[in-house]
């Protein structure tokens, strides 16, 4: 099972970072993203809008994200399953014997 999850997870991050890399850059840094090039087609051959091929790929990584961290908590609850919680105050050595009061003064009383 958990093999299953952790395959998924992998895919998933993959998927994630297609996924981002295919968006258009923002900040136009290094002459990258922004007005270069595309014409109003968006490079898709007219079969979506630049805008609507973005709103599908921030939707798509919103949804991987998502199943991302579903995944991740998974896996999570699954690798500490199988693990007894301790404390460190159970694993501290008990005092093997009570102190008591003595039944003697140490010293001789003088009167």
């Amino acid at each position: 099972m958990e093999t299953v999850i952790l395959i998924i997870h992998l895919l998933i991050a993959l998927a994630m970072v297609g996924a981002i890399l295919l968006q258009k850059s923002e900040g136009g840094a290094l002459g990258m993203g922004g007005s270069g090039g595309g014409g109003g087609g968006g490079g898709m051959g007219g079969f979506m809008s630049g805008r609507q091929a973005g709103d599908l790929l921030t939707r798509t990584t919103a949804i991987l994200a998502t199943c991302f961290f579903i995944t991740s908590f998974v896996l999570a609850i699954l690798g500490g399953a199988g693990r007894e919680s301790t404390s460190i105050l159970d694993a501290a050595p008990a005092p093997s014997t009570i102190p008591t009061a003595p039944t003697e003064p140490a010293a001789p009383v003088s009167k």
